[in-house]
């Protein structure tokens, strides 16, 4: 099996974009989110008890299935993902990675699952289907990370409870650390270049200069034409709302709007670490905090 770039991250740092526009490389193909680390079959994967894959997690992989089996997403061709999925529940992932490679060819597989960073041993087994995988730590600051997440569940999801002292409204800042210590520590090992880590809003900020260095470091193409074609994550298959069955795969706002917006990305700003919280009474935890200065934000 060929390498492939496996994004680190929690939700709501930028992921979804940065693995639209590198899996918009000519080399490249950006998959949509499988969740698939979670599990060691496709049958453990099917019957994970974390919400979020019970919830949406499937839809990336059915929207992949259909569209490399009939190089469309429709109702009915996500349908026949969901018969072929249930008819291979007990293939190991490996082998569903090696599948999706064989019918996508020798182009380098771009993934992005924040499910994958729940656990250390899920961030191993990514290791284990690619013991050569290209990892990418993205970061981005606590403060807007937890914003993002909180505005995003409002949109798209379960309103946010109101109420002091709900536990739901601690969720997303304790997600956002366990994330990133898990990745420094599963990742601390590997041989220098495996891993690299970036803060999101330098990238998506100054592209033109980070998209060339992205490219040498995983070896493809860093021309003016594959940079360009990167500049338009809204030509993936994947880069829009799917069909009735399967209709995210990704975050919603991406979906519902994938094209660059440079003046939107040249106003991204790091937030301050101290002052007051918008989501609860009081700062960050001295925790947090010292995680987010080891990560580059001060």
């Amino acid at each position: 099996m060929r390498d492939a770039l496996i994004i680190l991250c929690p939700p709501r740092s930028y992921s979804s974009v940065l693995s639209g526009i590198i899996g918009c490389h000519p080399e490249c193909y950006g998959l949509p989110e499988l969740h698939l680390f979670a599990g060691r079959t496709l049958g453990e994967v099917r019957n994970h008890e974390v919400r979020r894959i019970r919830r949406h997690g499937r839809h990336g992989l059915l929207r992949t299935i259909a569209q490399l089996h009939e190089g469309v997403q429709t109702e009915d061709s996500v349908a026949r993902a969901d018969e072929w999925i249930e008819q291979h529940l007990d293939w190991p992932i490996h082998r569903v990675f090696d599948y999706i490679q064989e019918l996508v060819g020798p182009k380098l597989l771009v993934e992005k699952s924040p499910t994958a960073l729940l656990k250390c041993e899920y961030i191993e087994r990514i290791l284990q289907v690619f013991p050569n995988a290209s990892l990418l730590h993205l970061t981005r600051h606590p403060r807007s990370m937890v914003e993002s997440v909180r505005s995003m569940r409002e949109n798209h999801g379960s309103p946010i409870a109101k109420q002091a002292g709900s536990p739901s409204r601690f969720n997303a800042e304790e997600e956002w650390r366990t994330a990133h210590e898990n990745v420094i520590t599963a990742t601390q090992q590997l041989p220098l270049g495996q891993c690299i880590r970036l803060k999101g809003e330098e990238v998506m900020a100054n592209l033109a200069i980070y998209l060339p260095q992205i490219c040498d470091w995983l070896g493809i193409r860093s021309d003016a034409e594959a940079i360009e074609a990167m500049m338009h994550p809204e030509n993936s298959p994947y880069a829009c709302p799917g069909p009735r069955g399967a209709p995210r795969g990704n975050d919603p706002n991406f979906l519902e709007n994938p094209r660059l917006d440079p003046e939107r990305l040249a106003r991204i700003r790091e937030p301050l670490l101290e002052g007051e919280l918008s989501w609860r009474e009081g700062v960050f935890e001295k925790s947090v905090v010292k995680l987010a200065k080891q990560l580059g934000y001060s």
